[in-house]
């Protein structure tokens, strides 16, 4: 698939000195649902604003649909459907006039089907005459997410969407992002619900201090980077290792009625015959085993404690 969004050496550098964003090249694919993992202040936020004309860059170049972000700001952001973090709206105007206002600040025609279809999804239709003050927070919410659709937008950008909001409109909201992947449309999703993520992205992008440390298929880098832990259930507690297991890496439960094995799913050998033979032969009687595998937050966090280390 050919990249809908393009940045060669993107970088924001503030007036005093603070590197917000180091030289960035990346390409994100038309269609794709790309999630942008980091801690607070990582740079996240620093890269959707200058994408959508917010904020300038320092140096270096971006592209959108094939638009300069700079020389081409208004067809590029044309095509851009932002739903930042903070929510910024006019008290007084009513649901429907504000969103129809937003798609005719981008020069899209009336489209009053359009409208409804995106308001019905959002659970805002029964809304769509209520002032934006009479709203609860979590309307409010819904109500900046379909003003970044109102004008159909090609590449949709949601800087942590579902930060303190209700379980309804995070469903409300990923089945609106499915149904949006299916018309071809490009997803940006930065959050802290790294559930979310795993649960629907294609590629996952790690950043911390500015720098983007990571760019990868989710499953290629679960595969490549989780790790597996074999859970041993034990017949009777122990309230040690046995020593016999020292050059395992075993982890002993409180209650010492189970071990945990880790091993690496990229190794030449997991080691896990070996240990079931060593436990028998230090006479340790086994209940059940069972087998999980990393998730993407405990990679996540893997990742940024050794940048940070």
């Amino acid at each position: 698939m050919p990249a809908i969004v393009e940045t060669r050496g993107l970088t924001k550098v503030y007036g005093d000195g603070t590197e917000a964003l180091k030289p960035l090249d990346l390409d994100i694919e038309e269609g794709e649902i790309l999630a942008l993992l980091g801690p607070n202040g990582a740079g996240k936020t620093t890269l959707i604003s200058m994408l959508c004309g917010l904020v300038s860059p320092s140096s270096g170049q971006a592209r959108v649909g094939g638009h300069d972000i700079i020389t081409r700001y208004r067809d590029a952001r044309a095509l851009i459907g932002l739903v930042p973090q903070e929510i910024a709206l006019e008290p007084f105007q009513k649901v429907w006039d504000a969103v129809r206002f937003t798609r005719g600040l981008f020069g899209q025609g009336r489209d009053d089907a359009h409208l409804e279809d995106v308001l019905r999804k959002l659970s805002l239709w029964d809304k769509r005459r209520s002032k934006v003050n009479e709203l609860s927070g979590g309307m409010k919410r819904r109500v900046l997410i379909a003003k970044a659709l109102s004008h159909n937008p090609r590449v949709l950008f949601l800087d942590e969407p579902t930060a303190g909001v209700d379980v309804d409109l995070r469903r409300d909201m990923w089945n609106m992002v499915a149904d949006l992947r299916r018309d071809g449309v490009t997803i940006i999703l930065t959050t802290h619900y790294i559930e979310e993520a795993e649960a629907i992205a294609d590629r996952v992008g790690v950043i911390n201090h500015g720098e983007l440390l990571l760019l990868e298929d989710k499953q290629a880098l679960m595969t490549r980077l989780g790790r597996k832990t074999l859970r041993i259930e034990l017949r009777r507690p122990v309230e040690a290792v046995p020593g016999g297991l020292s050059g395992y890496d075993l982890e002993l439960a409180e209650d010492g009625r189970s071990l945990s094995y880790h091993y690496d799913t990229q190794g030449e050998g997991t080691g896990i015959t070996a240990l079931l033979q060593d436990l028998s032969r230090e006479g340790l009687a086994l209940r059940d085993i069972h087998t999980r595998q990393s998730s993407l937050e405990e990679i996540f966090v893997d990742l940024v404690k050794g940048e940070d280390a």
